[in-house]
């Protein structure tokens, strides 16, 4: 039987682990959340979930991916076999596939706009021009479905690389280059005139904002800032060494992905502010309101302003690309473990799948508009799929299994590394593994069907 690869350091390990983490969403989502929920109050919230629920999950995940050293549904029919919980890891499988389907056209958005970037568009044209092409962009049928076959193919070649060849590499060279990018782009941004109040937005403390909707929120960033419940922590845990702590794989993991959204915020807010406008949400405040920027700059310095556009979706590009592949990978990891299909045929496979999807889903901001499952358009109705149903669900079955099927001395072997590590620390992990953060996990869930 072929020998199962590994990463090859700690280094290796958080860094993909991080990688998989570290996405767009530390750098749209979390700057807006974080101003609109009581800046640095919200961070207390938001940490405090990290601790008591995201973790948890994530050590669940990788108590079963490396006990098992299996992709998600092996790990399942491994470890309970001939019980339903396989099906519940084939879920697992599913899911991440969906989630690139419609993740990979918004990479391709940052494809397009670096490309933007490059060709000097957001300092040659009339500042009244920049709000509209975002939307001329996404509404044409060719340009973004070409942007975001060039993205999948960036995620394809880095799959077809394996393990340490492709993910490790990649990934060892991304996650430290992301952190100086991103610093390079707080730095500069501070020192543009009026950014202070950008700041004073993000940190000032606002008690009086923490509302049951800044709580959900804080829930639902901590359990999806981690890429919790899609089987991408469970697959990159088997291939992590035995004797590998995972405590602190997992809080470095953690502290990382933390660390680089308040970066990403400190970074993009104070320009926000600086130029004078508002702080908008979603992929609106990247692809609309960061070019008007780069516009304004560039007023006075175009070489300087294209510089810092460029460095900025490089940025994005190399964080879409670094959740991307734990998603293909997911799936990979599947068909050559249960299908025994050879990696490639099975990478080429799901990317070809994972491509047509997007391609449906890029068409429904422009030709397929009109065509809506259960009233949303395709793009919208598997992020509401993926994000709102499956990755808690996908999030509950990992803490219930650990937590209530697997035996405690084989989740506290595991853990310990065999008694010899965080021996202390268990009872605490194991308890939040096993009553809290499912308890979390169905208040999530509640939150959702009640908004």
């Amino acid at each position: 039987m072929k020998q199962r690869e590994h990463f090859g350091s700690r280094f290796a390990v958080i860094a993909a682990l991080a990688g998989s983490a570290v996405g767009l969403g530390n750098i749209w989502r979390f700057p807006y959340i974080l101003g609109q929920y009581g800046g640095a109050a919200f961070i207390i919230v938001y940490i405090i979930a990290g601790l008591v629920l995201a973790l948890p999950i994530f050590f669940a995940e990788s108590i079963i991916g490396r006990n098992a050293r299996s992709d998600t549904f092996g790990a399942m029919s491994k470890l309970a076999p001939g019980t339903p919980w396989r099906w519940a890891g084939l879920l697992t499988v599913i899911t991440p596939l969906l989630l690139l389907g419609y993740y990979s056209v918004v990479g391709g958005w940052s494809v397009q706009y670096l490309f933007k970037s490059l060709s000097f568009s957001f300092t040659d044209i009339p500042a009244e021009v920049i709000p509209s092409l975002f939307s001329r962009f996404i509404t044409s049928p060719w340009q973004p479905i070409l942007a975001h076959t060039a993205f999948m193919a960036m995620v394809t070649a880095i799959v077809l690389g394996g393990v340490k060849q492709g993910i490790e590499k990649f990934s060892k060279v991304a996650m430290p280059t992301l952190f100086v990018l991103i610093l390079v782009i707080m730095a500069y941004s501070l020192t543009l005139p009026g950014s202070f109040r950008g700041i004073e937005y993000l940190v000032k403390p606002d008690f009086s904002r923490l509302t049951p909707g800044a709580y959900a929120a804080a829930l639902g960033q901590a359990f999806f800032s981690l890429s919790l419940g899609v089987g991408t922590i469970l697959t990159y845990a088997s291939y992590i060494k035995k004797e590998e702590n995972l405590l602190v794989s997992g809080m470095g993991t953690a502290v990382s992905d933390l660390l680089f959204a308040l970066i990403a915020a400190c970074a993009v807010m104070p320009a926000v502010f600086a130029a004078g406008l508002q702080p908008g949400d979603g992929p609106g405040l990247v692809f609309e309101t960061l070019p008007f920027i780069f516009h304004k700059m560039g007023q006075g310095m175009p070489i300087v302003s294209t510089l810092i556009s460029i460095v900025f979706f490089v940025t994005i590009l190399a964080a879409a690309l670094t959740s991307a592949i734990s998603m293909l990978e997911v799936g990979v990891t599947f068909l050559a473990d249960e299908k025994k299909m050879p990696r490639r045929r099975a990478t080429l496979l799901l990317s070809i799948l994972c491509w047509v999807l997007g391609i449906l889903c890029s068409l429904s901001f422009g030709t397929l508009s009109h065509v809506k499952i259960l009233g949303f358009t395709f793009f919208d109705a598997l992020d509401t799929l993926c994000s709102v149903w499956l990755m808690p669900l996908g999030g509950l079955v990992f803490t219930l299994f650990v937590g209530w099927k697997m035996s405690k001395p084989a989740v506290r072997d595991e853990f310990t590394n065999g008694g010899t590590v965080n021996v202390r620390l268990f009872g605490v992990v194991y308890f939040l593994m096993r009553f809290v953060a499912p308890v979390g996990i169905l208040v999530v869930f509640a939150t959702n069907l009640l908004m």
